[in-house]
């Protein structure tokens, strides 16, 4: 679901039922509530009809690509099937795919990204270790610098929490994103250092707070979920 479906998922419900029932209630035609109610489902269909359109096409891709595979099982193909695996969220073909490409020969430090991605994603930190270090070594600065965090994560996830620090202290003298800060305060709870984590979530609300409006609408599930963790670390004793 686009970002009208998540921005008026479920208050446009709630406006429509509000609507309704201030219409009838005053028993004549308040015509302006009905026009909020079209103007609602109006735009959140159009963007739901766009991504089913976005999914429809990729899904041609795919079957596109995955008829070339068979005649030309280039790294190019496998990693562009990689791909568009990736953005459909099926991470087992995905990273079978990167997979293939890695064994034709692909040294890309993306190919491997992503292949440690989908480990991560299919519950195994372990097997995402080796790409995620290969990747993170080869081009630190890789997907704007969440290659480290995603890195100190599945680091995190194997007990190596020493070298997660590292990871993440290095990844966050570069950036300190919503989804970043986020990540890292995560982390610490893990580790039972809860002082630490509340002080980087209060970053991340303070980073809220005085972020554009873009910033705020584009990092909300992480302004969401850094609220929905300090509630649960509790106030500091």
């Amino acid at each position: 679901m686009g970002f009208f479906s998540h921005l008026f998922y479920p208050w446009g419900f709630i406006v429509q039922i509000a609507a309704v029932a201030h219409f009838f209630w005053r028993r004549r035609a308040s015509f302006i509530w009905l026009w909020i109610i079209f103007i609602v489902e109006v735009v959140a269909e159009a963007d739901l009809l766009r991504a089913a359109r976005e999914r429809s096409a990729r899904k041609g891709r795919i079957s596109l690509v995955e008829a070339q595979i068979i005649e030309n099982p280039s790294m190019a193909n496998l990693e562009d099937l990689g791909e568009l695996y990736w953005d459909e969220k099926n991470y087992a073909k995905a990273r079978e795919a990167f997979d293939r490409a890695i064994r034709t020969g692909s040294d890309a430090s993306r190919t491997f990204y992503r292949r440690g991605l989908c480990a991560l994603e299919l519950g195994d930190p372990a097997a995402a270790v080796p790409d995620l270090e290969h990747a993170f070594r080869t081009d630190p600065k890789l997907d704007m610098y969440r290659g480290g965090m995603f890195l100190a994560r599945a680091y995190a996830a194997t007990g190596r929490a020493a070298d997660a620090e590292k990871v993440f202290s290095a990844a966050m003298e570069s950036t300190s994103t919503p989804e970043m800060l986020f990540n890292y305060a995560a982390f610490l709870s893990g580790q039972n250092r809860n002082d630490e984590a509340r002080d980087w979530l209060k970053r991340l609300e303070e980073t809220k707070r005085t972020a554009p409006r873009f910033v705020q609408r584009t990092n909300r599930a992480w302004f969401s979920k850094g609220k929905a963790l300090l509630k649960q670390l509790g106030p500091a004793v």
